[in-house]
This record gives C-alpha cells, sequence and structure tokens, in this order.
C-alpha cells in the first residue's frame, strides 16, 4: 500500500511539474507578446509583470479552472501598436485570440499554425501585410478566421481546405490575388482524394467574405450560392458580381507578374555553379556583420547619451535608434511626389501663425492664402521634438499622414496641398486646400439652415455618400475617416462638400493622461488615438447621424435635447412620423416625401446598433443615388448649373 502511495505522490508531483513548466511557457510567450509592442497609449499591458508567475490574472488574459493554463487572450479596440511575436504559437492551451481593431503591423507568424487547440482567431482591422501563411491549415479545431480588413497579399492558402470545423472565414478588405481554391481534384498527381484542399472541402463552411481583394478566375461551383456581396469587388472574368474597375485589376495583375519575372530571374541566376552559392553567402555574412558592427555602435553612444531609462524599454530604446535610418530611406523613397512647402512660406500666409481657425492639446488649425491665391488649411501637430520619435515619424510619413492623404483624390475630398518637416524649430505640418465657405455644422446649427433647401441638403446627402464609397471600396486599403462629423465636412462657395479629416494625426501625439480626445458624438465614432485602420461601419454610423442633422437641422449632441439619435428612433420606427424629424425652417418649402422616405429608411439601416447589421457605404450610395430625386439627381451629375436651375424651381 505504501508503494502504491509513494507511486501515487510520485505521479502527481511528474503533473504539477510539467503544469508548472506549461503554465512558464505560457508566461514567457505572453512576455513576448508584449515586448513586441511598442505603443500602449491605453496602458492595457501595464499589468503584465515578469516577477508574476500566474499570468491569469492579467488584462485580456483568460486561464483554465482545471490547470492555469491560458486559453483566451482577447484584447480588441486597445490602441495597441506593434507586431505579433513568433512566441505567440507557443500558447499551447490557447482556444480563442482575439486582437481585432488595433495597429498590428508586419506578417502573421507562421507559428500560428502552432496553436492546434485554437477556436477562434480574430486579427481583422490591423495593418497586417504579406502573405496568409499555409501553416494556417494546421489548426483542426478552428471555427472562425477573421482577417478581414488588413493588407495582406498573395494567394489564399488551399491548407484552409484541411479545417474541417470551419464555420465562418472572412477575408474581405485585403490585397489577395490568384484565384479561389476549390480543390486539387483536377491536379493529376494527386492520386488519393483525401490529399485534396481547398475550399470546397468545407462542409461546415457556412460564413465566407472575400469581397474587396483582387481575386481572379471563376467562382467555384461549391460557393455559387454565398450572397454575391461577399464577392463584389474582385477581379472575376465568370461571374455576376460587381468586379472592381478594369484598371485596378490590371495594375495589380501587371504588379504581380512584374514580382513573378523578378524572382524567376533571380531563381536563374542562382542555378548555375555552386561556387556563386559560396560568394553570395560570404558577402552577405559581412554586409551583416558589418552592420551589426555599425548598430551597436550606434546603440552603445544612444545608450550613454541617455540619462535615464527603464529596464523594460531599454530593448525598445535600441529598436527605435535602428528605425531611423529605415524612416530616413521612407521620406526620400516615398514623399518625392509630395509637395513639400517650408515653414517661412507657411508662417507668410497664415499671418505669422496667428490666423487661428481650431486648436487642441494635439494640434492647431490656421488658415493662410499662399502666394499663388489658394486658400489653406494648414494643421500644426503640437508635440515637443523629445516625445517624436522614430516611430512616429513613421507614421506621418507613411501610415497616417503624408503619403496616405496624398493618395486620395476625390471631388468630394479636400485635397492635401503638401507638407511641411523642419527640424529648426521643430514642425511637421499638414496642409490642404480650404473650402471658404464654412462647416455644414455652422450652416446647419449656427443659425444659417435657411440657406439649406430641401433640394440642397439631398445635393449634400448624394455627395457625401459618394466620396464615403470612393474611401471605402474604391481605395485599396480602404480609407476610414477618424471623426466623421457634420464639422469635418467643409462646403465650397456653391455648397459642394469637402470632406477633411483633421482628427487622424490626433493620436500621434496623444499620450495617457494628458486628457480626453474630442472624438466626437456619443456612441458614434471610437476613439481616434486607435489607429489608422478604423472600422468603416463607424462611419456609416456617422454618416447616418449626419442625414439627420441634414434632415431635422438639429445637432447631434445637444444639452437641451440630448443625443439626437436616440431621439429620433421612435419617429424613424413609423413613416407616418417622419415628418416630424423635418427641420422646422423647411415646413414653409415643399420637402419631397418620397425621398424623406427613402432617406430615412437609409438613417434606419445606418445607424443599427449591430455594426455587421449596417450595409457598406456602396449599397447606400446606390440606394440613394436610385431614389432621391432620380431627375434632380441626373441633373446634379451632369451640370452644377443644371442643378442650380433644378433647385430654384423646386425651392
Amino acid at each position: 500500500m505504501s508503494t502504491a502511495r509513494l507511486l501515487g505522490v510520485s505521479v502527481l508531483c511528474l503533473l504539477l511539474a510539467r503544469n508548472s513548466e506549461s503554465v512558464s511557457d505560457d508566461v514567457f510567450a505572453l512576455l513576448a507578446f508584449k515586448r513586441a509592442i511598442y505603443e500602449d497609449p491605453l496602458s492595457k499591458l501595464s499589468d503584465w509583470n515578469s516577477r508574476d508567475k500566474d499570468p491569469c490574472a492579467w488584462s485580456g488574459v483568460g486561464c483554465s479552472a482545471f490547470n492555469s493554463r491560458v486559453v483566451t487572450l482577447e484584447l480588441s479596440n486597445s490602441s495597441l501598436q506593434g507586431f505579433l511575436a513568433p512566441e505567440i504559437g507557443s500558447l499551447g492551451s490557447l482556444q480563442k485570440l482575439v486582437l481585432d481593431h488595433n495597429t498590428f503591423m508586419g506578417p502573421i507568424p507562421k507559428d500560428i499554425g502552432k496553436l492546434k487547440n485554437l477556436i477562434e482567431l480574430n486579427l481583422s482591422i490591423n495593418q497586417l501585410a504579406g502573405p496568409i501563411p499555409s501553416e494556417i491549415g494546421d489548426m483542426p479545431k478552428i471555427t472562425k478566421i477573421d482577417l478581414h480588413a488588413n493588407r495582406l497579399d498573395g494567394a489564399i492558402p488551399p491548407e484552409v481546405g484541411k479545417l474541417g470545423s470551419l464555420l465562418e472565414l472572412r477575408l474581405s478588405n485585403n490585397r489577395l490575388t490568384g484565384i479561389i481554391p476549390a480543390s486539387n481534384e483536377s491536379n493529376k498527381e494527386s492520386a488519393n482524394s483525401n490529399d485534396q484542399i481547398g475550399l470546397c472541402q468545407l462542409s461546415q463552411l457556412t460564413d465566407i467574405d472575400l469581397s474587396y481583394n483582387f481575386l481572379v478566375g471563376g467562382i467555384p461551383t461549391c460557393l455559387q450560392q454565398i450572397q454575391r456581396s461577399s464577392l463584389v469587388g474582385n477581379c472575376f472574368q465568370n461571374n455576376d458580381t460587381s468586379n472592381r474597375p478594369l484598371q485596378q485589376c490590371e495594375n495589380e495583375i501587371n504588379q504581380d507578374t512584374g514580382k513573378d519575372n523578378h524572382t524567376d530571374k533571380d531563381e536563374q541566376k542562382g542555378l548555375p555553379e555552386p561556387l556563386w552559392l559560396l560568394v553570395i553567402e560570404v558577402i552577405a555574412a559581412v554586409s551583416f556583420l558589418c552592420l551589426l558592427t555599425l548598430c551597436t555602435i550606434i546603440g552603445l553612444r544612444r545608450c550613454r547619451a541617455r540619462s535615464s531609462g527603464s529596464e523594460d524599454s531599454a530593448p525598445w530604446t535600441r529598436a527605435v535608434s535602428w528605425k531611423e535610418n529605415t524612416v530616413i530611406s521612407i521620406d526620400d523613397d516615398h514623399l518625392v511626389n509630395v509637395p513639400k512647402i517650408s515653414r517661412q512660406e507657411l508662417a507668410e500666409a497664415c499671418e505669422d501663425f496667428s490666423n487661428i481657425i481650431g486648436s487642441s492639446h494635439e494640434t492647431v488649425v490656421y488658415k493662410g492664402t499662399l502666394k499663388d491665391g489658394r486658400e489653406i488649411a494648414v494643421l500644426s501637430l503640437s508635440v515637443s521634438v523629445h516625445y517624436w520619435n522614430d516611430y512616429v515619424e513613421l507614421y506621418f510619413q507613411k501610415e497616417e499622414s503624408v503619403i496616405e492623404m496624398a493618395r486620395l483624390s476625390h471631388e468630394n475630398v479636400a485635397k492635401m496641398v503638401g507638407y511641411c518637416k523642419e527640424s529648426e524649430p521643430f514642425s511637421r505640418m499638414l496642409v490642404f486646400q480650404y473650402p471658404p465657405n464654412g462647416t455644414l455644422c455652422e450652416h446647419l446649427h449656427d443659425g444659417e439652415g435657411w440657406q439649406l433647401s430641401w433640394p440642397r441638403r439631398m445635393k449634400l446627402a448624394l455627395a457625401i455618400a459618394r466620396a464615403l464609397r470612393y474611401l471605402h471600396t474604391e481605395l485599396q486599403p480602404p480609407f476610414a475617416v477618424a471623426a466623421l462629423t457634420s464639422s469635418s465636412i467643409y462646403l465650397t462657395e456653391d455648397y459642394s462638400p469637402k470632406i477633411i479629416d483633421f482628427e487622424r494625426w490626433r493620436h500621434l501625439v496623444t499620450k495617457p493622461g494628458l486628457g480626453s480626445v474630442n472624438g466626437g458624438f456619443v456612441n458614434s465614432i471610437t476613439d481616434p488615438r486607435h489607429k489608422r485602420f478604423m472600422d468603416v461601419q463607424a462611419n456609416t454610423f456617422a454618416f447616418g447621424v449626419i442625414l439627420l442633422e441634414l434632415i431635422s437641422g438639429r445637432a447631434a449632441v445637444s444639452k437641451d435635447t440630448g443625443d439626437m439619435v436616440d431621439g429620433a428612433r421612435k419617429h424613424l420606427e413609423q413613416p407616418e412620423e417622419f415628418g416630424k424629424l423635418v427641420d422646422q425652417r423647411l415646413q414653409r418649402q415643399s420637402v419631397n416625401q418620397e425621398s424623406l422616405g427613402i432617406v430615412c429608411n437609409v438613417v434606419n439601416l445606418c445607424i443599427d446598433p449591430e455594426p455587421s447589421r449596417r450595409p457598406s457605404m456602396s449599397m447606400i450610395a446606390a440606394i440613394l443615388e436610385e431614389g432621391i430625386e432620380a431627375s434632380a439627381a441626373t441633373l446634379m451629375r451632369d451640370s452644377s448649373l443644371a442643378w442650380a436651375e433644378a433647385e430654384l424651381a423646386i425651392s
């Protein structure tokens, strides 16, 4: 009996020891995950302590009650910026990985395939780039994969077809190319039908969204029954879905072809004598050693120059130093076609920066006139050079500001005129064309609503919808306005709207403790510090609020009446009460009841509490174009003068 007890105790001790090692592995993996995060403005990971051997109380971490292993990691909407550490694959018991609505960059690590117990993977609405790793097919228990709204490219790996439990696959709004992998049954080399992989092998897959990529070829027969809205915005040849413009498809295909040709040439060069391989390896090794030595010297000099620094931040200080060289090359390569304007020229245009038209803790907006007569709005970022590290510079130049805004080209989006980047004094400014007729908010709520007749308000609704359709569906990656409100819509002299996204850059210079950021109305726009890749569905909600403002003339939020959306819902649910929403200043005019009903129905769709049920701006714009006084809309598209004549006739 004593021997049996001793054996039992030994087995128990062995199990405890193994469990302790497993928990220790989880702690190691989570700390590696934390180290790859270089920006945590909301301090979500502040309680992840390396001296704590039990991670179960850490923010976003959930553990099994049985063995204390980490089973969930949920940090969505946390404003995290960084990379996905490969060590995440060491979380062997992980069942749920939810990191959506952050700013994770770089590739999806191949080690993710080691998560054999994973059931849900949600990395959507980030900035992940590169191909989807084929190792994603090594997770037999997974039921949901959501990677939409990233920058993923390459083909959909056919290995996804090995995920027999998969119920939901969302890959929309990326840059995926190639054909949809159906199966390899046509591959004569595959003699065993059990070896077939592809989406047609997934009998349980009921929810799939591949829209707004660059997929080509035909739609597999097994996917013919899915909603066509899940396939729009691609480059298919034989289908009845709405494809991208042909030019976009051709450009993307040509780019891919160029890459393939380049790769083939490189492979051909590497085929001859092994001596060439040896020479290349020697050159690469010497170059690497030189680079490593240079980085080490620079790092040591910077460390000596620092008067203070914590143990936790030291490694990332060195990483920042390395990034500095990258930023310089980005400045040279990517900003060459973007006009650069000197601080002196902007000072002269803005009356020595005395003509301020807006300000916050993070930004100041000036109005000015350039020497060529163009009116401009200058957004100056209020930040100390000591805080402006190289990651922020990277985002200013490429990810968030200069390059990102330079690609916008639509008649209802304010054009970026140029930028200013100087060291003495430290200056980072963005310059936009300035529509001279104030904002839509001012015209609606500051006593000038009489200038906006019903036809003119409908014209504005259509123009804003088209601009958002362009930003959300015609651009890749999609562009979401950080704070879409009536205050971000400026009007020209002929009352054409121009969207200016002034709020986008505030999060670059906002740190915890600096105070709240004015992100707009309640329950509509997420904090502008979140990131560049906001959920476009937030813009859809915001557009619904703007439509309500156009109908009612009321402000989105008022001290007297509270949240306009909450007050309007009861009227929106009953068509006979739509008229109660109409601006009193319009009662004397002939408000078209048919267009009123259409707009109210669109508002209902836009402000749905469940974001996934809100339609795309492509669908919303189509509804408005087809339904709002079609004849007047046609006149508006043909000629602004014709619209004015039609408006005078109707008003």
